[in-house]
């Protein structure tokens, strides 16, 4: 009878939206959204606070690095550490060493901290933070996309995913805004110390979310442990492409390092039109990830992820050689827009094919190919920039990201036909 009548498709926002309904995964989203919130503006400040205070191109990209050694280097062991462990603990304490580097870069910033060091010490002990800060990201990300897992059933996944990144995008689109209207309002300690409040404030919502149960219970030699992720990445193709591609197009094809370089002698705004250009990318991409809601990414989801971050490359080209601040604006906006769309589809891969049991793991090794392909990203950005100038760096990432996915369409069938559908996987198999 069922089979004769079948049920009609869910309609309503929440019929579409069900993932929403789940009270856990609203506390997950406030979360997420406010640390990314808090940390995108501190990551502005900082790139503003750097630049302004040496005038160097490559103390930018320094920045990067000294985020992306650590991220990478403790990404090794650090999903092994997060399975073994509960996974709201995990992210509580993870919020608390937040706190204490907030706290001790608005102390630096403080006029009182300014007036007893010099330059270059203050520089250096913002990389100390900044290094620190890489540590803790290596923990944080696979704490939070275990836990993701736990809060959400299976089905829900793709649902919950485009929410997932919808939070991330909307903190990414705030926090540079807000970043720049406080260092143009009342300077760089009245930012930084925002940022220390909200991170103080998202002990709320972690201590709301019940303890999770460790679905990974057997101990084992760490190095084997950590092997079995790096294994488990390496042996499922369609994965091994959809990270690959997005680390090497993030890794040439970023220019929001270089940011306050285009605000200062390319286009000539002030703070406020830093914070906008900043957070451009963040509004196309909480747009698209808007429509997404409602528009699923259903059929083809391969395909759609090779033209993305093509369309992607595009824009970033047109945005290096622009001289115009509303083109470059709109250049940003797209290459949110374009970006999101991979974002979802490569997040919902990895949701989809990583057993519970190395969440933590195989999280770890996404974070070592994506997440800190951004600071990496921004080291090469700065050296690039160094070395060719500014406008060439930028043009130059572009056109090597369009060749990546070039090379990657053709040498990654897996990626390119990977669907969602069981259904669909069925017949075409």
């Amino acid at each position: 009878m069922d089979t004769e009548n079948p049920l009609p498709p869910p309609t309503g926002f929440f019929g579409k939206n069900p993932s929403l309904k789940i009270r856990e995964f609203q506390t997950y989203l406030s979360l997420r959204f406010g640390l990314i919130f808090a940390l995108n503006m501190q990551s502005t400040i900082i790139y503003y606070w750097v630049y302004h205070i040496t005038n160097d191109k490559l103390a930018l990209g320094l920045v990067g690095l000294s985020e992306v050694i650590p991220a990478i280097c403790c990404s090794f062991f650090s999903g092994h550490v997060v399975d073994q462990n509960e996974k709201r603990k995990m992210v509580l304490l993870c919020v608390l060493a937040y706190i204490f580097i907030g706290g001790g870069l608005l102390f630096l910033a403080l006029p009182v901290t300014e007036s007893h060091l010099d330059v270059y010490d203050i520089v250096h002990l913002v990389y100390f933070f900044v290094f620190l800060g890489g540590i803790l990201r290596s923990f944080y990300a696979p704490s939070m996309f275990s836990l993701f897992g736990l809060v959400v059933p299976r089905p829900l996944y793709p649902n919950a995913t485009s929410w997932s990144s919808m939070a991330w995008q909307a903190g990414s689109v705030v926090g540079p805004l807000v970043a720049g209207f406080l260092i143009a309002w009342h300077g760089i300690p009245a930012g930084l110390g925002a940022v220390l409040g909200i991170e103080l404030l998202l002990l709320i919502p972690i201590l709301s979310i019940g303890v999770k149960p460790i679905m990974k219970k057997e101990k084992e030699p760490v190095l084997q442990s950590v092997t079995e992720g790096l294994k488990f990445v390496w042996k499922t193709p369609a994965l091994l492409s959809a990270l690959s591609l997005d680390m090497f197009s993030v890794l040439f094809g970023g220019a929001v390092a270089l940011l306050p370089v285009y605000q200062k002698e390319i286009l000539h705004v002030n703070e406020m039109g830093f914070g906008i250009l900043r957070s451009a990318p963040g509004i196309g991409a909480l747009l698209t990830l808007g429509l997404l809601a409602f528009l699923p990414l259903k059929t083809r989801p391969g395909r759609k992820l090779f033209i993305s971050v093509g369309c992607f490359a595009l824009t970033i080209i047109i945005f290096g050689i622009s001289t115009n601040f509303y083109l470059s604006f709109f250049m940003l906006l797209l290459s949110g827009m374009f970006d999101a769309v991979s974002v979802v589809i490569r997040s919902t891969i990895l949701q989809l094919v990583t057993p519970d049991h190395m969440r933590g793991r195989v999280s770890a090794v996404n974070t070592m190919f994506v997440s800190s392909s951004n600071e990496l990203g921004d080291f090469e950005s700065g050296l690039m920039a160094h070395w060719l100038g500014t406008v060439k760096a930028v043009v130059a990432g572009g056109c090597i990201t369009l060749g990546v996915v070039v090379t990657t369409y053709f040498r990654a069938p897996q990626l390119r036909n990977f669907t969602f559908d069981e259904d669909e996987k069925k017949n075409e198999g």
